[in-house]
């Protein structure tokens, strides 16, 4: 028997005669026994796990969707295999930009556990098995373009966010927080303005961040919030956990900043609070963990809303009106229908009080005016 046959008879058996939610176990152990009696197989086992990689990639998704989609559904087997996968299939594949390279060097480096063959093989059908279903995501279209350094304000935000991070003194982490903000608002209005002097062929981008569970609702809205006080838009994908944001590049590189950070420090702020409701003898649940981060992504929408518009002065609005004009034509065609969702579940006062006095707390420092 060929190779090629075992490894079809393999995906006929676990691959192709099963339905489209569920695994049947004795189709799966057929194909993974197929797969484990033929050493000589492997070499087809994995060219045609780098052609799902390349097929998915046809379908819109990019390293970091895959691996996350892995992540929620399977085991860390399953990643580390993914992840190998990619790295495999990476030399054949045409250059894809700046952030798809980023997302290639930040995959799981470890190995695969040695393990029997039958397990390998299961694991890798069940692999397979959602690689084969992933659906079609909106293209990216990211143009490889020239490697570009980050910037020295990019560098210094990131360090400062990195301070706002590690500090156990909440005072200092708002400071800190606060500073980012000003320079990510000065870094976009300067970016805009070079682009109005010397027009570029530069367009707005896209790019996926993960929001992952719990309280992903609460997450997205943060993440929302985020993107609209740096002149992006985002769009939530609730069923594969990530959300959209479309931007000029400068900006979307300052919203992944400050989106992660916040939510850092959102989470350290949560469990402080938690810590002291318990010293006071009040029991804290999964209703006040959400409460919390539902109050924090609104009070924090509310205040960079308002910061936003301090920001802009009159000498500005035709240059960042222009922009937005822009990435809200690529977020249309992107996205020609989309719906709003209003937070649900939140019912715990305590930790709605506590998340509200969190966000409040990190002030937005405003920008002076330019000169």
């Amino acid at each position: 028997m060929s190779t090629s046959t075992t490894v079809d008879r393999a995906f006929e058996a676990a691959l192709y005669e099963t339905g489209e939610t569920t695994l049947d176990t004795g189709a799966l152990d057929t194909g993974a026994s197929l797969l484990a009696s033929d050493p000589a197989a492997d070499a087809e086992l994995a060219r045609r796990g780098e052609e799902f990689v390349a097929a998915a990639w046809r379908r819109g998704w990019q390293p970091a969707d895959v691996v996350r989609i892995v992540r929620r559904e399977l085991d860390d087997v399953h990643v580390l295999l993914a992840a190998a996968l990619i790295r495999a299939q990476a030399p054949h594949d045409r250059p894809r930009g700046r952030r798809w390279s980023a997302q290639l060097a930040e995959l799981p480096a470890d190995a695969p556990p040695r393990t029997d063959r039958f397990s390998h093989a299961t694991a890798v059908l069940e692999l397979y098995r959602l690689l084969l279903r992933l659906p079609a995501l909106e293209s990216l279209d990211q143009s490889p373009g020239e490697a570009r350094p980050e910037s020295r304000m990019l560098t210094r935000i990131r360090a400062l966010l990195a301070k706002a991070e590690a500090t156990g003194f909440p005072e200092e982490a708002e400071a800190l927080s606060a500073k980012a903000q000003e320079l990510m608002a000065r870094h976009s209005v300067d970016e805009a303005l070079l682009a109005a002097r010397a027009p570029s062929p530069e367009t707005p981008g896209a790019c996926r961040i993960g929001v992952e569970p719990p309280y992903e609702q609460a997450k997205a809205v943060l993440l929302d919030a985020v993107a609209t006080a740096n002149h992006c838009r985002a769009v939530w994908n609730e069923p594969l956990g990530f959300s959209t944001v479309v931007g000029f590049e400068t900006d979307l590189d300052a919203v992944e900043l400050l989106y992660t950070s916040l939510l850092v420090q959102a989470t350290t702020a949560m469990t402080k609070a938690e810590a002291a409701q318990r010293a006071g003898g009040r029991k804290r649940t999964k209703a006040f963990r959400q409460a919390f981060l539902a109050a924090y992504a609104h009070r924090i929408g509310t205040r960079l809303a308002a910061a936003a518009e301090t920001q802009v002065t009159d000498d500005l609005l035709p240059v960042l009106a222009s922009r937005e004009l822009a990435v809200t034509g690529r977020l249309d065609r992107m996205f020609p229908e989309t719906t709003t969702t209003r937070l649900r579940g939140v019912r715990d006062a305590a930790g709605w009080t506590e998340g509200a006095q969190a966000a409040d707390r990190a002030q937005v420092a405003h920008r002076p005016p330019l000169r």
